[in-house]
């Protein structure tokens, strides 16, 4: 698959938090699907989401997405990403 190795990194971070928060409020139906991506304004984000979130249910996708947030804020403060700090 084209593109797979890319994981979620076109997707933006406002874009993931967005997908996040309408999982924690049940505004979303899973599985993911292109029309209901767009229904809540993610169409451009859509393909690469469904690329990573196909066929996962709400627990799967807050559990990636909150790593994916996770891994990048600790790259913007300059931690290590991965490595416990002791």
């Amino acid at each position: 698959m084209i593109g797979a190795a890319t994981g979620l990194t076109p997707v933006a971070s406002e874009a993931l938090v967005l997908l996040l928060r309408l999982t924690y409020q049940g505004e979303l139906r899973y599985p993911l699907t292109m029309p209901e991506l767009s229904r809540v304004g993610l169409q451009a984000t859509a393909g690469d989401l469904l690329a990573q979130l196909r066929g996962l249910e709400a627990a799967a996708v807050k559990a990636v997405v909150v790593c994916v947030l996770a891994e990048r804020k600790a790259r913007e403060d300059g931690r290590t990403v991965g490595v416990p700090q002791h």
